[in-house]
């Protein structure tokens, strides 16, 4: 079996979701040390246009725009199948939305962080990013985002062999998913991942 892939950016935990939520209410504060907290960004990824405006965002501490750049190049990397540099663009993405109070933007961060682990074959660590989307979507009500990351946690547990949760969760996305109108392709890969029932005898 090959090696876990080896992430680049720290995991993050309730604890710092808490400061974060806290900065976010009491001005002033995001101490240095807090900003401190996500480390430089890798040398191999501060080239071109999009990491001098990430740069730029983050240097000012506008975390609104950093995160939307990160987001950005995070959707990038995961498109030409780069995924160490998409998960280290993700986590930054994260960071900053939570640092912006943009909580329905960190959770859809999440997710994305967990889509790029199981695309890049790590669907075990996935899986507490798409818990992490989950509970916050869930806190926001916000049902299409809640139920795109009960599919992908479905996703994961069926890559995981766990045939049984897969299809409960891709339900609960499936009814999650058609009751909030969302794309018919979102709606589809509810159902292609629950599969059919079939019923037993005559």
């Amino acid at each position: 079996m090959a090696s876990p892939t080896r992430w680049g950016e720290p995991q993050p935990g309730v604890l710092q979701r808490l400061a974060a939520r806290v900065r976010a209410v009491i001005p002033g504060a995001e101490s240095g040390a807090a900003r401190r907290g996500l480390g430089p960004l890798p040398l191999a990824l501060r080239r071109g246009e999009l990491a001098q405006t990430y740069l730029a965002a983050a240097g000012e501490a506008d975390h609104r725009r950093a995160g939307a750049a990160a987001t950005t190049a995070m959707e990038r990397a995961a498109s030409a199948g780069d995924w160490w540099p998409a998960d280290v663009w993700g986590h930054r993405a994260l960071w900053h939305f939570e640092r912006a109070g943009m909580e329905l933007a960190a959770a859809r961060a999440a997710r994305h962080i967990g889509d790029v682990r199981i695309a890049a074959g790590d669907p075990a660590s996935a899986r507490r990013y798409f818990a992490e989307a989950i509970s916050e979507s869930r806190d926001l009500g916000a049902e299409r985002e809640e139920g795109l990351a009960a599919l992908g946690m479905g996703r994961a547990a069926m890559q995981l062999s766990d045939v049984t949760t897969a299809r409960r969760l891709a339900q609960i996305a499936l009814d999650l998913l058609e009751r909030c109108g969302a794309p018919a392709e979102e709606v589809a890969g509810a159902r292609e991942l629950r599969g059919e029932e079939k019923e037993v005898g005559g």
